[in-house]
């Protein structure tokens, strides 16, 4: 019998049900990799990319009354907005499941998911790890999330490598404290990188700075090249959540320790199971 690659078109777990993106920040991976996901499943998308601009949010119409209108339109919304904690309002006035795709600077946790699916795949464990976290990681949501998701794991250690403007938050660090993870600041990426399982370099994100000389500061200061994977071990992987400018070099790419892009392709499986999570009960309900 031909082998079916799962999540072809021929997969019809979701058929008849209807996906609705609501983008209000720019998105590539994250919003491709859900209604890829959805297609899929066999089920349908509604896209609005670019949200504030052309939906009803542009003639003033709040978050919570777009959610209320498009949930009669869908069986559940994925939504990425600017500011922290607009899931969070969408969910309160929800009646489908609302799938947080990233709310600012707070929280990003479909993209940690796939981050421990994606650590687990390429070093074989979550447990005693240790993890270099670099670059805007005061604004970073993934690398936020994906600490918060590995502080259930045992034995974790990170360390945050980051430009003074853009040190991690206080709140991620006692979070860690208060579950009894070890966390350390610390300046040099060579020395990290000697020692770390995982380095997850983040982008310095300028749509976050309203202070450009802060961002010229902090951008190019902490950059992954030949040299610093010279000093990485050979079982450990460079992680990215992507895009990135210039923080890590192109020559980079054909190490095989170099795991970004096989990382955004697992967003595509980890999303398919979160989708079914969500609507696989209801669906079976209504057969």
């Amino acid at each position: 019998m031909e082998k079916v690659r799962p999540g072809t078109p021929d997969s019809k777990a979701l058929e008849g049900y209807i996906m609705s993106t609501l983008f209000y920040e720019p998105s590539t991976r994250t919003r491709l990799s859900f209604e890829s996901a959805m297609s899929r499943l066999g089920g349908t998308v509604l896209s609005t990319e670019s949200a504030g601009e052309y939906s009803s949010a542009a003639k003033g119409e709040t978050l919570e009354d777009t959610v209320r209108t498009v949930e009669g339109y869908a069986d559940c919304i994925v939504i990425r907005h600017f500011q922290e904690g607009a899931a969070s309002r969408a969910a309160a006035v929800a009646s489908v499941p609302i799938l947080n795709a990233g709310d600012g600077p707070g929280q990003h946790p479909t993209q940690a998911l796939l981050d421990l699916y994606t650590i687990q795949r390429e070093i074989g464990r979550l447990d005693d790890i240790k993890v270099g976290c670099i670059g805007d990681l005061a604004n970073g949501r993934t690398v936020r999330s994906l600490c918060m998701c590995l502080s259930m794991y045992k034995n974790v250690q990170f360390y945050f490598v980051a430009p003074d403007v853009v040190r991690m938050r206080d709140d991620i660090k006692e979070y860690l404290s208060a579950r009894g993870v070890k966390w350390t600041e610390v300046k040099d990426l060579r020395e990290v990188a000697a020692d770390v399982d995982v380095l997850y370099q983040t982008r310095i994100q300028r749509e976050r700075f309203t202070n450009m000389d802060e961002y010229a500061a902090a951008r190019g200061k902490y950059i992954i090249d030949t040299d610093i994977m010279k000093a990485l071990q050979k079982h450990a992987v460079v992680m990215h959540p992507l895009p990135r400018v210039d923080e890590i070099t192109t020559d980079v790419d054909a190490d095989p320790r170099a795991a970004y892009f096989r990382q955004a392709r697992n967003g595509l499986f980890v999303r398919m199971a979160l989708l079914k999570l969500c609507l696989a009960d209801k669906a079976h309900l209504e057969l």
